[in-house]
């Protein structure tokens, strides 16, 4: 965990730190015309990856010739989705009635094959828990694309900018892992390896299409209904939200996977693990996010200009959004480990009809209201996806809210404090500069004082340490 830590925190940051100077070399429309493309791209790593690289994972009898079926069906299936995209680009220019999105697609979407060719390579590197190589060739090729990129900016490249970062990212990532993944692929190709691969991954597969869609489908309307430099503005408030929740999110999911699968058949100690991993989650996350959410305004101003103010109320509702995603991941996690893919496809298949709802309503109002509709959907989905601790465990929401009494007290504590602070200050630099450490501190005095469980561990450990 420890890696994979370092490997998303550096690459995130490092991306964060890239997407600020590009967001202040670049206009909201460049970013809003890549922005219309994303599904397409994440749709695609979807059906390459078909949920074959969590059912190598989840399967214990795994074989060669498992994973030589599964690299070449997903160059195969990479191969055939890049003619179909390059074929449709000018339906695709034109339903946004954005003539450069011809050109853009057909160049883009290159990196859907070049990310056929990683697949196996990242699943055989989790399954051997490296996530130190795993690290290695995601920051590298985050920097390497990231200069690149900054540099094709400068020189006025435009929107090509983001285009040529996404390449180059994507090149040398695959590069990269067949250089110190040591693996090949065999000529053995086996139908049932991949009739039974499938069986569990076809599941994920669905659910993953769904969930693509309807998150991506905002970016898809909002770009079809508004400006492209509203999207934008949506855009960078949603990557904003995302860093620090994605980043705890894609730690739990790539490392608690392996670790929960191999306790599927000890439920005692899957149930401890499990506990634990819920409120070491939301001792970071509850007041990270409501951080963000109260300083909105000034992280916009002081990081990117007066350019992208707009963006200020959308990452407000998108950062309290992003507060239930690590912990909605972490249940899921649990279904795939103990095997339960169906259990996974169920919950997220129940989710769509409240999501349609909300998009019918909030889309023609503003794009305010759809980030407040998704607020509103994301707790009502945390909801729903702890009913699989509730099945597994009798460990429902209610059981882990209790659990995690003193962390939302906590956090609410700091948060009165930085309203109060923020009022006294004028300066939206040093709102950031003092009001951020004062934050923390006041958090960090409130959960020891209440001796929060997981506060005490760490302290523990850390005294430990200094004993050594």
């Amino acid at each position: 965990m420890l890696w994979n830590f370092f490997e998303k925190a550096s690459t995130q940051i490092v991306s964060f730190v890239i997407g600020i100077i590009l967001a202040r070399l670049l206009s909201p429309d460049d970013y809003g015309i890549i922005a219309m493309l994303t599904i397409f791209i994440a749709l695609s790593q979807i059906f390459i990856d078909s949920g074959f690289s969590n059912a190598l994972i989840q399967r214990q009898d795994r074989t060669e010739t498992d994973f030589s079926t599964v690299f070449f069906f997903n160059f195969v299936i990479s191969i055939v989705i890049y003619v179909i995209l390059f074929l449709f680009a000018p339906l695709i220019a034109h339903f946004y009635r954005t003539p450069i999105l011809l050109q853009l697609t057909r160049v883009l979407f290159l990196i859907i094959i070049f990310n056929s060719f990683t697949v196996v390579q990242n699943a055989r590197l989790m399954i051997a828990v490296d996530f130190k190589k795993i690290a290695l060739v995601n920051f590298v090729s985050v920097v390497i694309s990231g200069v690149i990129g900054i540099i094709s900016a400068y020189n006025n490249y435009g929107v090509w900018s983001l285009v040529i970062q996404s390449l180059v990212r994507s090149i040398v990532s695959m590069v990269l892992f067949w250089i110190v993944g040591c693996w090949r692929p065999t000529q053995k190709i086996s139908f049932q390896s991949f009739k039974r691969l499938f069986s569990f991954g076809s599941k994920l597969l669905l659910a993953g299409t769904l969930a693509t869609i309807f998150n991506n489908i905002y970016s898809i309307v909002i770009g079809k209904i508004y400006q492209s430099k509203q999207l934008g503005f949506y855009t960078r408030a949603q990557q904003f939200a995302q860093l620090p929740s994605g980043l705890i999110a894609s730690v739990l999911q790539t490392s608690t996977f392996p670790l929960l699968t191999s306790l599927q058949n000890d439920r005692s100690k899957l149930l401890e693990v499990y506990k634990r991993l819920l409120r070491i989650t939301a001792i970071f996350v509850f007041p990270i996010m409501t951080g963000i959410a109260l300083l909105s305004k000034h992280i916009i101003i002081v990081l990117l200009t007066d350019k992208w103010l707009p963006s200020a109320d959308l990452l407000f509702w998108a950062a309290l959004t992003y507060l239930f995603y690590p912990l909605s991941a972490l249940n899921l996690n649990l279904a795939n480990a103990i095997g339960s893919s169906g259990l996974f496809l169920k919950l997220d298949m129940s989710k769509m009809p409240m999501i349609l709802i909300a998009m019918i309503i909030t889309f023609p109002i503003s794009i305010k209201a759809i980030v407040i509709g998704n607020f509103i959907t994301a707790f009502i989905s945390y909801l729903i996806n702890a009913y699989v601790p509730k099945c597994i465990f009798s460990y429902g929401v209610l059981k882990q809210t209790f659990d995690e009494k003193n962390i939302i007290i906590s956090t609410f504590i700091m948060a009165v404090f930085l309203i109060i602070f923020v009022r006294m200050i004028r300066s939206n630099i040093l709102v950031l500069v003092f009001g951020i450490p004062l934050g923390m501190f006041v958090y960090g005095i409130s959960l020891f004082l209440l001796k929060e469980e997981e506060m005490c561990n760490i302290i523990t450990k850390f005294n430990k340490k200094d004993r050594v």
